[in-house]
């Protein structure tokens, strides 16, 4: 079959060789696109059509520096996963001031290793309250007080230069109620009120009710707001001013296939698809992680692939272990939804293996998740601009005879500095007395006792990236955690950030940066020693190994080139790594080297308090 004749027209003009490549590519994409609207709408021909035409348009547009970087990408598929690949979250204003300042910092991020920048909402928000961003009003254009589409161009520009790519956030799952399709669907076009999950009444919405979490129970409760322009109940999961889109209806995910083009022709090669697990509704659910979610990533990410192949994506899906994986590809979707997943357990285990100073629940919990396509990466951190909700199972904590209930409760009062002994100084985000709920802010930094004055916290610090660094995937590091930052209360005297303790961990960046600091020192020293273990390649998973001691997680990597054993101690405790463990795990005690020293062990291995080693055979990599 050749391209459609709305395509083709569109790509009049272009030289033989280019349409030739657009034809391939259209080729390869257009089964999957076939497959994923087929179990989406009621006339998938007709979607597929328009969506290939929207891919050749932007595929006609896009700039010769962006068909070269395809090229390389589509060469090295695998970027995202080696072990060179290190990703760093900040606010543009907080880090840089604008685009042009973020620009300055570039040899900043270049020298601590960066190869993948996640700037937090760039795209012009609602005025005034705007959920930190994520209520956007026009997705085409920039936060003026940041720049313009120009400033964004001449960023990417100049961060691909330096072999660093853009990530930018996609809210999928709803609009400002500003924008311009809320607008319009408020003066009555049929067109765009179809956009939208409108109701005349509250009978629907009370039916949906009855199984619907509240996501903010204290900020936006309940989950539809009655608008008096539109004299009819919207959906509003998130705050009253988003606007729930309906992707049943195949105009908004044409919407969305053409402003990912439009950015990705601006340089943009990863989006964060944010709040995407609440995109697809269906009664009777709680409306999160529906099967028709991974169809329509499906279906963008082929458009993308089609046009503008260096463009992958991320799910942002802080959801439960067994709906995690299904983001990256499960069944006949193996491989065929986004790129990147957050792998929201690994941060919960990390810190609740801090906090009792044993890693056997951290190593259950994360037995218990199913491979990934080798061809998809987890994003692991630490922290990240949100807060951290305890995402402990109830059967994971069962299976080592906790209470999840307790434990949740634990590591809220830990963290908060509520019981004895506890060095961490976090501040409780949303608490919620109905359910016991309670969620942390806080810096890592803070977190992990540096604000106490304890002694072992930077040992911490280093320890969680150690985790992050060697577990496999994408190790995002979040802005000023790499030097220490601690929380910071100044966002109390803004009227416009007061009632949101989260901007306690999102202080601005000091400039010039302390690259002399412990944490700084210790964490590129991390980053240069991953460089050179190519079986921390993300297609190689984490497996965790029988654990001689409660205090010590053992992850094991196998790879051709040998296998690496990862050992943390999470206590304050010298704790060792015995030679039956390095034998259980096809490690010759004699030959063992620690990567992180690159000397040898020569039999039991003695970690320091919260001391960590990558343990390989010396011939390992020759």
């Amino acid at each position: 079959m050749t391209i459609d004749a709305s395509a083709e027209q569109l790509l009049e003009g272009l030289p033989a060789h280019r349409r030739e490549l657009f034809e391939a590519r259209r080729r390869r994409w257009l089964p999957d696109l076939r497959e994923a609207l087929a179990g989406l709408y009621a006339e998938p021909d007709g979607v597929a059509e328009r969506l290939v035409a929207l891919a050749a348009r932007a595929f006609a547009e896009r700039p010769d520096a962006l068909h070269s970087h395809d090229l390389e990408r589509t060469l090295g598929p695998d970027w995202f996963q080696r072990p060179d690949a290190l990703g760093y979250a900040a606010y543009a204003d907080r880090f840089g001031g604008t685009l042009a300042g973020v620009g300055e910092h570039v040899a900043y991020l270049r020298d601590l290793g960066v190869t993948y920048l996640h700037l937090m909402p760039l795209l012009t928000p609602r005025p005034g309250a705007n959920d930190g961003g994520y209520a956007v009003m026009d997705y085409r254009t920039i936060r003026p007080d940041l720049g313009d589409l120009d400033d964004l161009r001449t960023l990417t520009a100049t961060l691909r230069r330096e072999g660093i790519s853009l990530c930018l956030d996609l809210v999928l799952n709803h609009v400002a109620a500003e924008h311009d399709w809320a607008q319009r669907a408020k003066a009555g076009e049929q067109r765009y009120l179809d956009y939208f999950h409108t109701f005349v009444d509250r009978d629907v919405p009370d039916q949906y009710e009855a199984t619907l979490p509240e996501v903010f129970p204290d900020f936006a409760p309940g989950n539809f707001t009655f608008d008096d322009a539109l004299g009819r109940w919207v959906w509003t999961t998130f705050n009253d001013y988003q606007w729930d889109l309906d992707w049943s209806n195949p105009d908004v995910l044409a919407e969305f296939a053409d402003i990912i083009l439009f950015l990705a022709n601006a340089g943009v090669e990863v989006f964060r698809l944010d709040a995407i697990a609440f995109t697809w509704k269906r009664m009777g659910t709680n409306c999160q992680n529906q099967p028709e979610v991974h169809l329509l990533v499906q279906a963008l990410r082929t458009v993308a692939r089609m046009a503008c192949p260096a463009t992958i994506f991320k799910a942002e899906a802080i959801v439960g272990p067994k709906d995690l994986v299904a983001y990256l590809g499960t069944g006949r979707q193996h491989g065929k939804v986004s790129d990147l997943a957050y792998h929201n357990g690994l941060m919960v285990q990390i810190w609740s293996a801090l906090a009792t100073g044993d890693a056997r629940l951290t190593a259950h919990a994360l037995a218990q998740l199913p491979p990934v396509p080798s061809t998809t990466a987890w994003i692991t951190y630490a922290r990240c601009h949100d807060d951290i909700g305890w995402a402990i199972d109830d059967g994971d904590a069962a299976a080592l005879g906790l209470n999840g209930f307790e434990h949740r409760r634990f590591l809220s009062q830990w963290y908060a500095g509520d019981f004895p002994g506890s060095w961490a100084r976090g501040v409780v985000f949303q608490a919620n007395e109905r359910t016991g709920d309670a969620r942390i802010s806080g810096s890592l930094a803070s977190l992990a006792g540096l604000e106490a004055g304890d002694p072992f916290a930077i040992d911490r610090i280093l320890l969680a990236h150690s985790v992050i660094l060697a577990f496999g995937g994408m190790p995002v590091i979040w802005m000023g955690d790499e030097v220490g930052l601690l929380n910071d209360h100044s966002y109390e005297a803004d009227p416009a950030l007061a009632d949101d303790n989260r901007w306690v961990h999102r202080p601005p960046m000091r400039w010039p940066a302390e690259t002399t600091h412990p944490v700084y020192v210790g964490l590129q020293h991390l980053v240069r020693s991953r460089r050179t273990l190519p079986q921390l390649h993300a297609s190689t998973p984490a497996v965790p190994a029988m654990t001689h001691d409660p205090g010590v997680l053992l992850l094991r990597r196998e790879h051709p080139y040998g296998t690496v054993l990862l050992a943390f101690n999470v206590t304050a405790e010298h704790r060792v790594v015995p030679q039956a463990a390095l034998w259980e795990n096809g490690l010759d005690p004699v030959r063992v080297v620690d990567h992180l020293t690159g000397l040898g062990t020569g039999g039991d291995v003695w970690l320091p308090p919260y001391g960590s080693a990558w343990l390989h055979q010396a011939n390992a990599l020759q």
